[in-house]
């Protein structure tokens, strides 16, 4: 199958009788769009599974689901959402920002419940956090707005740092900006020289690690986005190669080698997007659910790799690590 293209599943879907084919399309579609692969997305859509089942929607009973896996490829994102719209799905569940900034231009009718990294009030998405006003609620799981936390853990970690490279991803250009603006703020109160690089493909990481190295930082912060999620083993691999202590923002990357991520928890999110799309199935209006804004964050340290990069983690974030991992 082509990577480049949106890979679509509708939930249940076999070889029917034709009487269980038109029952199954009298039910309700929920379109579920991510931008992750469908491997890497297994256990969200778990979670997204059991938020629906709290409001009595099963899938494939009373419900179905239509998955949409870009892979991190997002050419077909536009004639994807003209389709779910065209039919009059009931229901789009958007997985991170640009899907959901996509889906608030191709529809202002369907119901449409988001997944975003920031304030989206600030995207546009909605009038307020209380009253959302529009066809769209969702959830808002701050991964632009923990850019300060983020890098003064990364300086806990690794005290003597001055000089701190910052790896972000100029295609996703929302995400991009925020992390510019909000780290360029904490490295000054935090007294950091910082140095700007860009990489949106997989060999324009191996160059800026290429720059990073040359340049010899004393830390490196790298950004959020699907982007960089997906080659998280590429990033923690070329990291633990150049010798630089890394910061990440999710869990997956410290399982994938690298040393430390700090971030929201992503199960949470699928759930809660499971929840408010059983509940608007059964009446509600996005614009009078309030945005969810996740409460719940990790601090995930990989001990391995600092063990090998010869870092000693303070005692006083081993003491805060929601997990480590040996």
């Amino acid at each position: 199958m082509n990577r480049r293209e949106f890979i679509t599943i509708v939930g249940g879907a076999a070889a029917w009788p034709l009487t269980v084919a038109a029952q199954r399309r009298a039910l309700p579609v929920i379109g579920y769009l991510n931008s992750q692969s469908m491997e890497a997305s297994e256990d969200a859509r778990g979670e997204f599974r059991q938020g629906l089942k709290e409001n009595g929607f099963v899938e494939g009973e009373n419900v179905l689901i239509e998955n949409h896996f870009s892979g991190y490829q997002m050419e077909r994102l536009p004639e994807v959402l003209a389709n779910l719209v065209r039919r009059r799905v009931a229901v789009i569940v958007a997985g991170g920002g640009p899907i959901s900034v996509a889906a608030s231009k191709a529809t202002t009718t369907i119901p449409v419940v988001f997944m975003v990294p920031e304030d989206p009030v600030r995207l546009g998405l909605v009038d307020s956090l209380a009253r959302p006003g529009k066809n769209m609620t969702g959830i808002n799981f701050f991964t632009t707005e923990l850019v300060a936390k983020r890098l003064g853990l990364l300086h806990e970690l690794v005290p003597t740092a001055k000089r701190v490279a910052v790896l972000v991803n100029p295609a996703e250009a929302v995400i991009a900006e925020t992390i510019l603006r909000e780290i360029e703020l904490a490295g000054r109160a935090m007294a950091l020289q910082i140095r700007i690089y860009k990489a949106s493909s997989s060999a324009q990481i191996n160059e800026a690690f290429a720059a990073i190295a040359s340049d010899r930082p004393d830390a490196l912060f790298v950004g959020s986005g699907p982007f960089f999620g997906a080659r998280r083993v590429q990033l923690a691999n070329l990291a633990s190669r150049h010798a630089i202590p890394a910061i990440y923002q999710s869990r997956s990357h410290a399982e994938a080698g690298g040393l430390i991520s700090y971030g929201t928890d992503r199960l949470f999110r699928y759930r809660q997007a499971g929840v408010y799309a059983g509940r608007i199935l059964k009446g509600a209006k996005p614009a009078d659910l309030p945005v969810v804004q996740s409460t719940k964050f990790e601090l995930v340290i990989n001990a391995e790799t600092a063990r090998m990069l010869g870092i000693g983690v303070p005692p006083a974030l081993l003491a805060i690590a929601d997990e480590v991992i040996e």
